[in-house]
């Protein structure tokens, strides 16, 4: 692995013990969950489940909420987006 790749993975790694902790609140306090499906680029695909399914909310909880935490510590992801 040369050491581009390893700080790709380090970075993914982080990025999915992040959305961990989010999910977790989610799960908690809300009835949903969301999962990390890919990084792209500086797109992250997300998968948001549980009572995120169908909520009017969802979206403001994707953008303002995961996102907004998601750039606070990784400012090169550009755009969040929900994956069926």
């Amino acid at each position: 692995m040369t050491p581009h790749n390893h700080k790709v993975a380090d970075d993914t790694q982080r990025l999915a013990a992040l959305l961990e902790n989010i999910s977790s609140y989610i799960e908690q306090y809300h009835g949903g969950w969301v999962k990390l499906v890919a990084v792209e680029g500086d797109v992250l695909k997300v998968k948001l489940g549980g009572a995120c399914e169908g909520c009017s909310l969802t979206q403001t909880t994707l953008q303002g909420w995961i996102a907004g935490t998601v750039r606070q510590f990784f400012p090169n992801i550009r755009e969040v987006v929900a994956v069926p």
